[in-house]
C-alpha cells in the first residue's frame, strides 16, 4: 500500500473539497530533493537527565533504509476459532444496537486465548455498538464494507479512571469516557481487515466540546493500555471524538497501512498519539485531521514524572496528510516522563499549520532526546519546523514552575519545502537546555532569502540550509557532525 491512498469510494464525497499537492509541485520538490542531497551523519548518543539513551541509528533502522519496523510485531499462529458477530445476535442494518453483541462475542472467544487464540469477524453492513473490550491472543477483523459505528449515547461510552501519568481526564477533572474499541493489559492482539472502517461518529462529541458542556473527557477512537505486541492494519478511522489511536503504556506495537480521516476542523482529532510507550512502529500511513497527524507524548507535568514512563525508540516512516491547525508530527507538548530515540523518515506534510513541531513548557520536566527526522518535502506550510512554548496548560496547581524540560540532540536533515509561508521559529525555555539541534540539507522555497528565523534559547549548528539560520544554530562546538 501507498501511503498517500487513493479516496475511497466511501468517503470520497465527504473528503473531495481537500486540495491534494499537484503532480507538478511534487515533481519540483523531488528535484530539489535530489539537488540538495548530501549523505550525513549525526553523532546522538547524548546523555539525557536520565541516562545515556543509544543512537537513533544504533538502536533503530537508519535513514535511507527502505526497509520496514514492522518487525516490533511479533507474528502469531493462525486463531484456531473464527466466529461472526452476527452469530451473537448482531445486526448490520446502521439502527441496531450491538453493544451487547460485541461484548458477548469477546467474553466468549476469550476461553480460547490459551488454544491458538479467536478470530471474531465483522462482515459487510454498519455495526452500530457502544464501547467493548478486545482480550489477548484475539483478531478482530473487519471484512469488506463492514463499518463500525459508534453509538451516540454517551452512557454507552462509560467513565473510568484517569491515566495515572495525567492524574486527571486531559479536558475535564476527574475521569474520562473509554474508547469505542478498548483494551487493557492484553497481548498479542491483531486488528486487521479488507479496509472496513471504524467511525465514532464524533460530531456529538465536537460539539459538547465547542459548547463547553463535556462533563468529561472525551473518549479515543482505540485505545490500547498495559499492551504488548499489537498490530493495528488496513483499517479506516473515521470520526473519532478525541485522540484516534491511542497506545499508552505499550510496547511492540506495529500500526501499518491505515488511514484516518476527520474533518479538518474538528477540535484534537490527532491521527496516531504514542504515549508512554516503546518500540513502536508507524508507517505508511495517510491522515487528515483537526490536530498533529501524529503526536508523541509521555505524561503531563508533574503526573508524568513521577510515573517515569517514558516514550522510546519510535519509528514514524511514509506518513502523510494535512492539518490545517497543528504538524505532521509533533513531539509533546506532554512530555514529562521523557521521550528520546525517534526516528521520522519520509514525511510529506500540505496545507498545515507545521510539518514538525517539538512542543515543551516551563513546569513539564522531562527531556526530549535523540531525535532524527529526514527526508520531509512539505507544501503550503505556514511554520516548517517550530519548537514551541508557553501554552500555560497545567492539569492542576501542584504543577512545578522550576521543571524544565531537556532538549537535546535533535537531527533534522534533507527538507524541501515548496511554497512555505514563514522561516522557522524555534523558541526554547528560559533557563532550559535546548542544544545539539543539528540541520542540514534544509531548502525552504517560497521563504524571501532575508527572512529571519527567530530563534531564542536554543544552540546548535546548521550546514546547507536555506534561507540562512539564525545565529544560535551557527555553534561550531555543538556536536553536530555534517
Amino acid at each position: 500500500m501507498e501511503a498517500e491512498k487513493p479516496w475511497l469510494g466511501i468517503v470520497g464525497a465527504v473528503w473531495g473539497s481537500v486540495t491534494r499537492p499537484t503532480a507538478v509541485i511534487l515533481l519540483f520538490a523531488a528535484a530539489l530533493l535530489g539537488l540538495s542531497w548530501l549523505q550525513t551523519t549525526r553523532d546522538v548518543s547524548i546523555l539525557s537527565p536520565a541516562a545515556t539513551a543509544t543512537g537513533v541509528s544504533g538502536g533503530l533502522q537508519a535513514a535511507g533504509d527502505a526497509g520496514s519496523c514492522s518487525g516490533f510485531y511479533r507474528p502469531q499462529p493462525a486463531r484456531k476459532v473464527v466466529m461472526s458477530v452476527a452469530e451473537f445476535g448482531g445486526v448490520g442494518d446502521g439502527k441496531t444496537s450491538n453493544t451487547g453483541a460485541f461484548r458477548l462475542a469477546v467474553e466468549h472467544l476469550e476461553r480460547f486465548a490459551g488454544e491458538g487464540g479467536a478470530q471474531l469477524n465483522v462482515p459487510r453492513g454498519e455495526w452500530l455498538t457502544g464501547s467493548f473490550n478486545l482480550t489477548s491472543n484475539f483478531t478482530l477483523f473487519l471484512e469488506e464494507g463492514a463499518v463500525i459505528l459508534g453509538s451516540q449515547d454517551p452512557k454507552e461510552w462509560p467513565i473510568i479512571e484517569a491515566l495515572p501519568s495525567y492524574g486527571r481526564g486531559r479536558e475535564r477533572p476527574g475521569g474520562r469516557h473509554i474508547s469505542l474499541v478498548h483494551a487493557d493489559g492484553v497481548s498479542n492482539v491483531v486488528i486487521t481487515g479488507q479496509n472496513g472502517s471504524i467511525d465514532g461518529q464524533g460530531r456529538m462529541w465536537w460539539e459538547l466540546w465547542r459548547n463547553r458542556t463535556l462533563d468529561h473527557t472525551r473518549g479515543h477512537l482505540l485505545e490500547l493500555m498495559n499492551s504488548d505486541n499489537v498490530l493495528i492494519s488496513n483499517v479506516t478511522f473515521l470520526n473519532s471524538p478525541f485522540w484516534t489511536i491511542h497506545p499508552v503504556y505499550c510496547s511492540n506495537v506495529v500500526i501499518k497501512d491505515v488511514t484516518v480521516l476527520a474533518p479538518l476542523d474538528s477540535p484534537n482529532t490527532d491521527g496516531i498519539d504514542p504515549d508512554s510507550s516503546s518500540h513502536v512502529c508507524i508507517e505508511d500511513c495517510y491522515i487528515e485531521s483537526g490536530d498533529d497527524l501524529v503526536a508523541v507524548k509521555s505524561g503531563w507535568d508533574h503526573y508524568g514524572m513521577a510515573v517515569g514512563r517514558p516514550s522510546s525508540d519510535i519509528v514514524i516512516r511514509r506518513v502523510s496528510g494535512t492539518t490545517p491547525t497543528c504538524s505532521g508530527v509533533g513531539i509533546g507538548s506532554e512530555m514529562s516522563g521523557g521521550i528520546s530515540n525517534v526516528l521520522v523518515e519520509a514525511l510529506h506534510v500540505w496545507d498545515s499549520a507545521a510539518a514538525v513541531r517539538l512542543k515543551t513548557d516551563r513546569g513539564r520536566g522531562g527531556y526530549i532526546a535523540n531525535v532524527t527526522i529526514t527526508n520531509v518535502t512539505m507544501e503550503r506550510v505556514k511554520i516548517p519546523i517550530r519548537f514551541s512554548r508557553g501554552a500555560n496548560d497545567h492539569p492542576d496547581e501542584a504543577w512545578d514552575a522550576a521543571a524544565l524540560p531537556r532538549v537535546t540532540g535533535i537531527s533534522i536533515s534533507n527538507v524541501v519545502g515548496v511554497d512555505v509561508r514563514r522561516p522557522p521559529l524555534l523558541e526554547g525555555v528560559e533557563g532550559a537546555g535546548y542544544d545539539n539541534i543539528c540541520l542540514s540539507n534544509v531548502n525552504l522555497q517560497g521563504v524571501a532569502p532575508t527572512a529571519a528565523w527567530r530563534c531564542e534559547f536554543v544552540s546548535g549548528d546548521a550546514s546547507g540550509v536555506f534561507p540562512i539560520p539564525c545565529p544560535q544554530l551557527r555553534n561550531s562546538s555543538s556536536r553536530c557532525i555534517f
